[in-house]
């Protein structure tokens, strides 16, 4: 398998140096322009048809990416940190050493290339904030994002998070993924991800979205609330119950009563429970449906 990235250095570098009325552009088209069967999945197009429309621009603010009019001479540092070519050959490996944990298990993978970018996240946004400077995308097979605000702690993490995407780049091959997805499915394959790449990197690289929860809450109060609401569908309804109250109403979705990533965390200890269980490896469980994982795990709940 083939592991391949494109520099977002050098274009957030041409981005600075621009002027204002041609960031927007050199974004879209050279940054965003190799990823766009990535952005089609999510029918988001390159332009919008109409000024200021929804298009990549909007979508990359939404997911707290730094808006190309921002990037200027004040994110020389930040472009400075993401230009290393050990940052970017360690980002690579890692994804081709978690891809490789399933090659020498024998799993045969469709998707034979894969394309990874580095990309600025946007400081104030406050779902940068609340996941500690970083998170990636990794749900459209064969395509990876990973953004952050550079720091010591955030750089460190790249290669963990980039593991956690290739996860479900892998699962989503084999798990045919349903715009009516239930909250289960996602919270198991986000508990999946995790587990993944801590397995790979150690339990003490586990991300924000585990490491904020303590067991405790998780099993008097989060517990609960998730089992009750295991079968609701739709990215809209299960915001609050993956990501929390306070990321659901900043984007105006239901809220549910739960803290921050309490789904994440729920997912993560139950694949945990699950693994421990059976003895299987997480290579194996990855490819196995939610529902198989729940049935086993069913004691879960009632720890």
């Amino acid at each position: 398998m083939k592991v391949k990235y494109i520099r977002s250095d050098g274009v957030y570098q041409k981005i600075a140096n621009a002027s204002i009325e041609k960031k927007n552009d050199i974004y879209r088209y050279e940054l965003m322009m190799p990823f766009k069967k990535k952005w089609d999945c999510y029918s988001v197009p390159m332009k919008a048809s109409t000024p200021n429309g929804y298009d990549v621009i909007m979508a990359s603010s939404m997911l707290g990416l730094i808006a190309p009019n921002k990037v200027d001479k004040s994110q020389q540092k930040n472009i400075e940190q993401i230009s290393s070519d050990l940052l970017w050959t360690a980002c690579q490996q890692s994804i081709q050493k978690s891809l490789d944990c399933f090659a020498n298990s024998g799993i045969e993978v469709p998707v034979q290339e894969y394309l990874f970018t580095i990309l600025l996240a946007d400081p104030e946004s406050p779902y940068i904030s609340l996941n500690e400077g970083y998170c990636g995308d990794g749900g459209i097979p064969g395509y990876i994002f990973a953004w952050l605000v550079p720091n010591q702690y955030t750089l460190e993490r790249l290669p963990v998070a980039l593991a956690h995407e290739v996860n479900h780049n892998i699962r989503f091959q084999f798990i045919r993924w349903r715009n009516d997805i239930t909250l289960a499915e996602m919270m198991v394959s986000e508990g999946l991800a995790e587990n993944f790449a801590t397995y790979l990197y150690g339990e003490d690289k586990a991300g924000p979205w585990v490491t904020k929860t303590d067991i405790k809450t998780l099993n008097e109060y989060i517990k609960p609330i998730i089992y009750d609401g295991l079968n609701v569908q739709g990215l809209e309804n299960l915001n609050a119950y993956l990501y929390g109250d306070e990321m659901a109403k900043l984007q105006s979705y239901p809220a549910v009563g739960l803290p921050y990533c309490a789904g994440y965390a729920c997912g993560y200890h139950l694949v945990k429970h699950y693994l421990k269980k059976t003895g299987k490896s997480i290579v194996e469980a990855t490819l196995l449906p939610a529902s198989e994982i729940l049935e086993v795990a069913e004691d879960f709940w009632n720890e």
